[in-house]
């Protein structure tokens, strides 16, 4: 393994959208001494050797013998300190990804952490606990819903401490997978595995045949959205799956909240949802009052969606990450149906320090 691999298989997972989305995921090659671990907002579609961020394995390690305050802010703040000041010389331009200690306590050569919604449509779902166990016949590890980061990195440290084998596969509740190997091809291997595991029983999937980004008829509706968007972009999208989810209120629930911190730092955690006749204004800032934000997703009864951001790319990485979401949704029912993620994790993402540096970077 070496970093020019590393680089080849994060482009691998990272261009494809069945994996990555934007920002997310990330990956990492760790010697006796080094990690390199991904930059955080470097996109992995992409990335190159210069997009890693060589960390100090010793001084990663001593975080855990740190001791942090209680208050989540004061916590992430003082993790963040000790990750940045990990750095190997000449790396301080350069931020870490979030959750590179969980890549160097994984025992492998390399690690890759992706958020493929099919895999998804199992996290997010009431029954996925019990669905891996059946479709893996083993004893696959699989944490709860965590805070990203040096909690989540903490919740599975505690739940490895018990095994004799650390397991090359972690899911994550709400949030993905962790693979880890010695070769790339190895990892490639597992992926594959997992996905026609997956595949085999997902019993509908989404249909987004039909796909449309004009108003049609509905003009005045969409110029009205404008103008409660202010300055902001906004792009329309129409298709059989979001004609289904747009029927009524009823039927736009499984789509009504966010799956993953993905979901919540692209296209939000609170989609507006406007009945026919509904005063557009009035609803606008009823929600932006009651969330402490504009919306990044309107869907409007009976005609469509319509995501907004700050420039066509935004807006359109929102109604891309939006996409995610009907996908996860229709998976899900497949486990048990679908599941978002606490209120509580929900206001920790839209709160974190991390995620506003990140979302940040997007929107450049």
């Amino acid at each position: 393994m070496s970093l020019e691999r590393l680089a080849a298989i994060s482009r691998f997972y990272g261009a494809d959208p069945d994996y990555v989305i934007a920002g997310g995921g990330n990956t990492s090659f760790k010697d006796q001494s080094t990690l390199w671990v991904k930059g955080s907002g470097v996109s992995l579609g992409e990335i190159t050797p210069d997009g890693f961020v060589a960390m100090d394995r010793a001084k990663l390690a001593a975080i855990w013998d740190a001791g942090y305050p209680e208050d989540p802010a004061e916590r992430e703040k003082a993790v963040l300190a000790d990750m940045l000041a990990s750095r190997e010389p000449g790396e301080e331009h350069k931020r870490p990804s979030v959750e590179t200690l969980l890549h160097d306590m994984l025992p492998f050569a390399c690690v890759v952490h992706t958020h493929p919604s099919l895999v998804n449509g199992l996290t997010c779902s009431r029954e996925g606990e019990a669905a891996l166990r059946a479709l893996s016949g083993g004893d696959p590890l699989w944490i709860p819903i965590s805070d990203p980061g040096f909690v989540l990195a903490s919740s599975v440290r505690e739940k490895l401490a018990g095994r004799v084998k650390v397991p090359q596969v972690i899911f994550l509740q709400n949030h993905g997978v962790f693979v880890g190997a010695d070769t790339d091809e190895e990892i490639k291997a597992i992926y594959s595995r997992i996905i026609t595991i997956i595949k085999e029983k997902i019993t509908r999937v989404p249909d987004f045949s039909g796909e449309c980004d004009e108003y049609g008829n509905s003009g005045e509706t969409a110029d009205l959205i404008k103008k409660a968007a202010g300055e902001r972009v906004v792009l329309f999208r129409r298709n059989r799956e979001i004609g289904r989810l747009v029927k009524d209120r009823a039927a736009f629930a499984p789509v009504s909240s966010a799956y993953t911190p993905d979901h919540i730092v692209y296209s939000g955690s609170d989609p507006l949802f406007l009945e026919k006749g509904a005063d557009i204004s009035s609803e606008w800032k009823l929600h932006s009052e009651s969330t402490g934000r504009p919306p990044k997703i309107a869907a409007v009864e009976d005609l469509g969606v319509f995501g907004i951001g700050s420039s066509v790319d935004t807006a359109s990485l929102t109604l891309e990450l939006f996409t995610d979401t009907m996908k996860v949704a229709a998976y899900a029912e497949s486990f048990g149906g679908p599941r978002f993620m606490t209120p509580e994790k929900i206001a920790f993402i839209n709160n974190w320090e991390a995620e506003h540096y990140r979302r940040k970077l997007t929107e450049k």
